[in-house]
């Protein structure tokens, strides 16, 4: 299984990512997670992402890819990947170095901007510098929606592409997955 899942900061792809790859025996790659192991250790791309990440700004293409492709480059059962693509430009790169069997689905996690607000403000108490100022928020939102717009269409045009709502409790949005993974209309 080649998961993707797609959706705003603090739609709980986190979360779902790692229920989703505990429940199908794969590992959980977080692009995001990735990236901030590489500021904490002090990387010459942890360097080069943490003035980006401070200012609630996306990592560009170039380090999100190279840090995906070597994670990817570790496995070969499959992946829930949570946080990449963000752009049809990084798709298309993960494509071209994969072929079409880069993703067997992709799981756009739906929950307004207000629900995604509170969430991530509750979650501050965990350490996550990019949750700590709501303008960094605001900012974090807008660019989600700027880039998700043509990168849903990519994967909808695909067949791909399965929305769930992420507003409901957690085993809740699992169990919304796991039913929308079987739906006829997928072409994996």
């Amino acid at each position: 299984m080649r998961l993707i899942l797609l959706g705003a900061p603090g739609s709980g792809k986190g979360t779902q990512a790692a229920a989703l790859a505990d429940r199908f025996g794969v590992p959980h790659i977080s692009s995001g997670e990735l990236l901030r192991r590489h500021v904490a250790t002090g990387t010459q791309l942890g360097r080069e992402v943490a003035s980006f990440l401070e200012r609630g700004e996306l990592a560009p293409d170039r380090l999100v890819v190279a840090v995906v492709e070597h994670a990817l480059s570790h496995t070969d059962r499959g992946y829930v990947l949570e946080g990449f693509p963000r752009t049809v430009p990084q798709a298309r790169e993960a494509e071209a170095r994969h072929g079409m069997r880069f993703a067997d689905a992709v799981v756009s996690l739906e929950v307004s901007d207000d629900v995604a607000r509170r969430r991530l403000v509750g979650r501050m108490a965990g350490g996550r510098v990019d949750d700590r100022d709501p303008e960094v928020i605001q900012r974090r939102l807008r660019r989600f929606h700027a880039d998700t717009e043509a990168l849903v269409d990519h994967y909808r045009a695909r067949g791909l592409l399965v929305t769930v709502d992420a507003t409901q409790p957690p085993h809740e949005v699992t169990a919304a997955i796991l039913a929308a993974l079987t739906k006829p209309n997928l072409r994996w």
